[in-house]
């Protein structure tokens, strides 16, 4: 038994034509979907170039009519599915292969993907709206989807497969209760009253460690952001309402909190440097600043410069040099300590992605083992798709992080425990070289642009000098 649908594909505003159909061709031939393309065959065109020779045809329309398109549908797109274990992909294949080309009465050219990701199997056909001979388009007459419907059912029949027996209005099962779907924040709400719901978190980076291990992306920032893996966009945690946003759920987590007053709460405040770049009052004035601006600029010039020549003394820096050298060692140090940071969080991620692997693996190791047992049987291969790609996807992610032998989920929660106070030991330091790499930088600025000052006013002088005495 097949169901179909017909869904005529249109142009994205904002999109070329070719971004469009190659859209739309790319998601058909998935290869995670179609078995690397095992399912995936074609009429009048080849896979691998479909949205090329597409937009070809239509070039081609167009020289030849001199007609432009009144609407903006690119091409046409058949939806075929089947019940769950009654066909093979092969044969799902060939039977919507048939169905194109019946319907399309072979005047348009069309790909089929079958794709086995889902308990049922179903067909993505995708036909150009361009005739092959470049000189007419496909006509989406009135009940089109009827007459599709009826040549899929004819196809099925001839293959022996079941068909949907139409039932008068009357005798439909009409749904009158609905259940209720919970919503992406209702259960992000749920994950993290579970989570808080644990003694052992201790603060808010072990408290977003729980949550990316239950399957959300997490995005820091201004605000924090999470992701689920059904959603396409991310949810800020202030949005999820009283109780959830970001300060929210640190006082959730440290519980002292709440019983603060709110004047004894300390605000983070960037720390101020004692000193800044000094700023170039011609540039300034060229880009029309006036007279009031050039006096504050000098003056502020002046406190800028004493506060860095009292830098220096303080640093006991009393030459050029050894201030390039201290500059270039703050640099260095300031990389180097963001480069090891760099290590801990790949090593973070490591395990995190090493943890997920292993759960999934024991947890489908019986299956995948029947699995063998079975010959490697597509029957039980569709009972339990979902499971056996669980498996191997971690076996493949096992080999390629060149996993020899399976750690255990407590050495794996302790390394990561290890490794992530190392990283926040590391940032209390980078906060630090990072200011100290920014003093020395800015005091070497300002110190070279007084002696190129300096420099140019002892030119001028010459030139006056030399001036006068012609």
């Amino acid at each position: 038994m097949a169901a179909t649908r017909l869904i005529p594909m249109h142009q994205n505003k904002g999109r070329s034509l070719r971004q469009c159909i190659a859209d739309r061709t790319e998601y058909a031939k998935n290869g995670e979907k179609t078995e690397h393309g095992q399912y995936v065959t074609a009429y009048a065109c080849d896979p691998k170039t479909v949205e090329e020779e597409f937009l070809l045809s239509k070039q081609e329309y167009l020289n030849i009519t001199g007609r432009k398109p009144k609407g903006d549908i690119i091409a046409y797109q058949i939806r075929q599915s089947f019940t769950p274990g009654e066909i093979s992909p092969e044969e799902a294949n060939k039977v919507g292969y048939e169905t194109a080309m019946r319907f399309t009465k072979g005047n348009h050219a069309f790909i089929v993907a079958t794709h086995v990701d889902k308990a049922h199997i179903h067909n993505h056909i995708i036909y150009n709206s361009t005739t092959l001979s470049c000189d007419r388009k496909f006509r989406n007459f009135f009940l089109s989807f009827l007459a599709l419907q009826r040549v899929s059912d004819l196809v099925c029949l001839e293959h022996g497969l079941s068909v949907i027996k139409p039932l008068p209005y009357g005798e439909r099962d009409k749904r009158t209760v609905y259940p209720q779907r919970p919503s992406f924040r209702s259960n992000l709400r749920n994950q993290i009253d579970m989570i808080l719901a644990d003694s052992d978190i201790k603060d808010v980076d072990m408290f977003l460690t729980k949550l990316k291990d239950s399957g959300y992306e997490i995005k820091r920032g201004k605000h924090i952001a999470v992701r689920g893996g059904e959603q396409k966009r991310f949810i800020r945690l202030r949005s999820l309402g009283a109780g959830y946003t970001d300060e929210d759920i640190r006082s959730r987590v440290l519980k002292f909190e709440e019983t603060k007053k709110p004047e004894e709460k300390k605000s983070w405040t960037r720390p101020k440097r004692d000193f800044d770049m000094l700023i170039d009052i011609q540039k300034k004035l060229a880009e029309g600043k006036g007279k009031g601006y050039e006096r504050w600029a000098k003056l502020y010039n002046v406190k800028q410069v004493a506060k860095a020549l009292m830098f220096l003394q303080d640093h006991g820096i009393r030459d050029d040099e050894t201030l390039e050298q201290k500059t270039n060692a703050a640099s260095d140090y300031f990389n180097e300590l963001s480069a090891s940071i760099k290590k801990q969080e790949k090593r973070l991620a490591e395990i995190s992605d090493i943890r997920k692997h292993i759960v999934n693996y024991m947890r489908t190791k019986d299956v995948y083992a029947a699995y063998r047992k079975s010959g490697y049987s597509k029957k039980f291969l569709e009972e339990h798709r979902a499971e056996i790609l669980l498996h191997k996807a971690a076996k493949q992610a096992f080999d390629k992080l060149q996993v020899k032998k399976l750690p255990t989920i407590k050495a794996l929660n302790l390394e990561y425990a290890q490794v992530l106070d190392r990283k926040k030991k590391l940032y209390a330091e980078y906060r630090k070289a990072k200011k100290d790499m920014s003093d020395y930088q800015v005091a070497k600025h300002d110190i070279d642009q007084i002696l190129n000052l300096d420099a140019e006013k002892k030119e001028q002088q010459r030139q006056k000098s030399r001036e006068t005495t012609l």
